[in-house]
């Protein structure tokens, strides 16, 4: 019977630990950013309707800018303590993060018409986020 001491059993875990966590932190870090992103823009879209060029019927999914000011608030609430869930190695967590990301890149698609550049980019790091999460979400475990 060997025994083993607790140098022993960080230094076996520490070797598990790959290059890719980062990757799986900077999906966390980024979807808390974004959340805050949704966030000030629904802030924005519920107080100062005059911010867009477009009318709300010339969105793609034609309701009032408080409509879709609300739906990026509560959207960015969520992100955000999927994002904190995510950074602390929460399975349950990472499924929420990548159904929430997904759904914020289709929000910003219907949105997309009243601030197109910014949509697309926040589209673009939430597939970078679904990456990271898919991809390399075991990895993060392991450092806690």
């Amino acid at each position: 019977m060997t025994q083993t001491s607790a140098g022993d059993r960080t230094a076996a875990r520490t070797k598990r630990v790959s290059a890719w966590t980062g990757w799986v932190a900077f999906g966390g870090v980024m979807l808390i950013l974004l959340g805050l992103f949704h966030a000030v823009q629904g802030v924005v879209a519920v107080y100062d309707r005059g911010y867009y060029l477009v009318r709300p019927s010339g969105l793609v999914v034609a309701v009032d800018y408080s409509v879709w000011g609300w739906v990026h608030i509560g959207l960015g609430v969520v992100a955000v303590l999927a994002g904190i869930g995510v950074l602390t190695g929460n399975a349950a967590a990472r499924v929420a993060a990548i159904v929430i990301a997904g759904v914020s890149a289709v929000v910003n698609l219907g949105f997309v018409a009243a601030y197109p550049v910014w949509s697309m980019v926040v589209i673009a790091l939430d597939v970078i986020v679904i990456y990271a999460i898919v991809a390399h979400g075991r990895d993060l475990r392991l450092i806690r």
